[in-house]
């Protein structure tokens, strides 16, 4: 009988985390890797300032003031992928966020979130979790536990404060503890 798996021939497992990734700042566009949140549990989510989902802003930001101090991240990234729905410049989304929603978390620079030109943390999401968890809108999310590893995906009709987010970030906080 021959074996049909060989050492060799075994899949391979993926070290790679999310802090392998780097975005630029929304303002001066410097290098922010994803690393600079090592021991952090980090809610990514794709953003646009005119869409029907865009006063989840004001949720994001109670998120992250209620979590912050207990090791939440949210970290924004503009996309004008879906609707053509961020077509600002990062001046023009950072004064757009803060006047209108007071967003204090951190804000990436517009990036594509979707298809094979996407920003490479978000091809590399999309291969974790599998292909139905790409971003189909704006207001995707993803969680990233303290560890680096992405835990769960959120659609864009799921509310940053619902119970579903909310009691996954907790987890993951405590368990970070």
């Amino acid at each position: 009988m021959v074996w049909p798996f060989s050492a060799s021939a075994a899949p391979e497992v993926s070290t790679t985390t999310a802090y392998d990734y780097s975005f630029k700042t929304l303002m001066d566009e410097e290098a922010a890797p994803l690393s600079n949140y090592k021991g952090k549990v980090v809610l990514i989510v794709n953003t646009a300032s005119q869409c029907g989902f865009t006063p989840q802003y004001a949720e994001l930001e109670k998120l992250h003031e209620t979590y912050k101090d207990k090791g939440l991240v949210v970290i924004g990234v503009p996309s004008n992928d879906f609707g053509a729905q961020e077509p600002g410049t990062g001046k023009e989304i950072a004064a757009f966020c803060r006047l209108n929603y007071g967003v204090s978390f951190p804000m990436m620079a517009k990036e594509i979130v979707s298809g094979d030109k996407a920003h490479p943390f978000y091809l590399w999401a999309k291969q974790q979790l599998g292909f139905g968890t790409a971003p189909k809108w704006n207001f995707h999310k993803y969680l990233i536990g303290a560890d680096g590893k992405l835990v769960d995906y959120f659609n864009s009709t799921t509310s940053p404060t619902s119970p579903r987010v909310t009691e996954a970030i907790e987890k993951l906080l405590v368990t970070k503890k």
